[in-house]
């Protein structure tokens, strides 16, 4: 060994440690709080330094040192004293050609040095450093977020599903029949392969987070909520403080925009078939020389139109039963269930001659015993009370939930019926009497009606049209009765058409067909009068009315059509249905609650502090 590792060697270690240079290394990994114990040097015999000598240090290094010189590392997470395990950091070459050195020959001197690392341990056990019990400093960590995205074996299976399932939105599985599960399921039996939940579908909710937990709920509203989320004489406009559970910037499923209002098509075509079979048999009209081969074309139009849309809303009744529910508690949309039901009876009614001569009794209880069932439940909400009560939901549309009494008398009473019509028309006129006498009244409680003109007030003339028909089939002669309910029903459209201009300035519904039906009733019930009283004037009124009745229900398809095909906005999105179950309150102002809370108990505070204060002892 030369004269440099002589001079400084304080003990023998393996000599490839031995000649490492790591005192010019910044930030060495090491912590050693103390100052380096010197072990006593050992003595060595003449063998041993012959034996050391032999170790040829590295070309590469420059300063030769007999011990590994490990730097001061202050840690600030370590007390003062604190020893650990002190690793050795080696820069190794980037080539084994670097080395030049010759490890030992024999197995003695390794054996040797072994003796050497043993004693120095030895020493360092008898006189260990002094030690500090101080508790580290507490330190806190703060984690940051990880970028993360959809692991390699979801993405690989999400693609060979051609990426439906990470298209697919979780909002609209509140209102369908079958869960988002069930259907994956089906799907996989289908033979879709095991479909992966998107990463939507893995997190999970906030509960404390309401707009969250409202968006996944399949509680329907009720009618007070209705009331309090809607405005406008058919509630479908939604208020500015409100929210919706569905999307409002997407375009929903057409199921879930197809309303049960559609049927209203259904009710002015139908009405139509029914007219024109009427005008082509009536004396009253008979020069008008109309053929009834337009009623053959009407009726079957009408037919093809009921069968479409009721396929329609059987697929909504299917896969979105919670859409359908919320319909049925909605207070205007509830009427339009009669809907579907009155269309049959008129399709009934206005038969041609060449498919049918007459109808099967049966068919009249068939068409009626649903007509019976909605009215028990609607009829008995507005007796019983609570929300439901009349005086609190009344509106035109209820006139849809009282005409079908009178349709079905009219039509029992053409096919030979006694009782069944009669009992019909006594239960239709005692609830419309009610409802009549309600909705004059505009009661404060009542927060359907409209301040302006609507179409929806043509229904006022619809059922004591009808009713005056019902009682001239029912009694065999258009007499007192039947012309008192004429009567009527021309006043209340005579009201209504000199405010015509009133109706300007609505937006196009599609529910806007139910309201030309009674304009339809109206000339079909003039017709039926000016065969009893046959003079010009009744002659004249039944032609314009009829004419009037034409060109309403052909302007308003058109405008469907216009609608339907140019501006692709028929049916937008239901907004009736997708109101929140109970209204959500910004953070504002439930900041502002709290505040107002606190500062409510603390003024009590001190409000009791002052009394006890000035409260004489007793």
């Amino acid at each position: 060994m030369d004269s440099t590792s002589n001079a400084t060697g304080a003990r023998e270690v393996p000599s490839l440690l031995a000649e490492v240079e790591i005192s010019h290394l910044d930030s060495f990994d090491v912590t050693t709080p103390r100052p380096p114990v010197t072990p006593p040097k050992p003595q060595l015999n003449s063998n041993d330094t012959a034996r050391a000598a032999r170790v040829r240090p590295l070309d590469r290094l420059t300063h030769h040192r007999s011990e590994a010189v490990l730097p001061q590392f202050d840690s600030p997470f370590l007390p003062q004293g604190f020893r650990t395990a002190q690793p050795v950091s080696i820069s190794l070459p980037s080539s084994p050609t670097a080395f030049s050195m010759q490890l030992p020959a024999h197995a003695a001197e390794v054996h040797e040095l072994h003796r050497l690392s043993k004693a120095s341990a030895a020493h360092e056990a008898e006189h260990p450093p002094p030690q500090q019990h101080t508790r580290p400093p507490k330190v806190m960590f703060r984690s940051q977020p990880i970028p993360g995205g959809v692991p390699t074996h979801m993405a690989a299976r999400t693609n060979s599903r051609g990426g439906r399932a990470m298209n697919r939105d979780r909002r609209y599985d509140s209102f369908k029949t079958f869960s988002g599960k069930l259907e994956r399921q089906l799907t996989h039996l289908a033979g879709g392969g095991v479909p992966a939940n998107t990463p939507e579908e893995e997190e999970v909710d906030d509960p404390e987070d309401a707009i969250s937990s409202e968006r996944t709920a399949s509680v329907a509203p009720n009618v007070g909520r209705f009331f309090d989320a809607l405005e406008g004489p058919e509630l479908d406009k939604l208020k500015s403080s409100e929210e919706l559970v569905l999307p409002s910037d997407k375009r929903w499923p057409f199921l879930l925009r197809f309303p049960v209002s559609a049927f209203g098509i259904c009710l002015g075509v139908s009405s139509q078939a029914i007219l024109y079979k009427t005008i082509a048999t009536a004396p009253p009209t008979a020069f008008l020389h109309v053929s009834i081969k337009v009623n053959l074309a009407l009726w079957c139009i009408s037919l093809a139109l009921m069968c479409i849309i009721t396929a329609v809303y059987a697929c909504k009744v299917v896969f979105f039963f919670e859409a359908v529910r919320r319909e049925y508690y909605h207070p205007v949309r509830v009427n339009f269930f009669f809907a579907p039901w009155i269309a049959c009876l008129f399709l009934a009614m206005g038969v041609p001659p060449s498919v049918a001569s007459e109808l099967p009794g049966w068919l009249w209880y068939a068409l009626m015993a649903p007509v019976v069932c909605l009215e028990l439940k609607i009829y008995g909400q507005w007796m019983s009370g609570g929300n439901r009560q009349l005086s609190k939901v009344a509106n035109p549309s209820n006139h849809l939930s009282v005409v079908g009494n009178f349709v079905g008398a009219l039509l029992g009473a053409s096919m030979g019926l006694k009782e069944g019509p009669l009992f019909f028309f006594a239960v239709g006129m005692a609830h419309y009497m009610v409802l009549f006498v309600t909705l004059y009244q505009r009661l404060p409680t009542n927060e359907t009606l409209p301040k302006e003109l609507h179409p929806v007030f043509f229904l006022f003339v619809a059922a004591p049209s009808v009713a005056s028909m019902a009682w001239a089939k029912i009694s065999g002669e258009f007499g007192l009765g039947a012309k008192l309910a004429y009567f009527i029903a021309m006043f209340l459209y005579a009201s209504l058409a000199v405010r015509i201009d009133f109706f300007r300035g609505f937006k196009f519904s599609l529910s806007w067909w139910a309201y030309t039906f009674p304009m339809t009733g109206a000339g079909i019930a003039s017709i039926r009068y000016a065969t009893v009283v046959d003079n010009t004037f009744t002659k004249g009124l039944c032609v314009g009315l009829s004419l009037l009745a034409t060109l309403t229900v052909t302007g308003l398809l058109a405008t469907t059509m216009v609608h339907a095909f140019v501006f692709r906005d028929l049916f937008p999105n239901d907004i009736s249905i997708a109101i929140t179950h109970k209204k959500i309150r910004p953070i504002m102002e439930l900041e502002k609650n709290d505040n107002d809370s606190r500062s409510g108990s603390n003024g009590k505070d001190i409000e009791a502090g002052a009394t006890a204060a000035v409260a004489p002892e007793s």
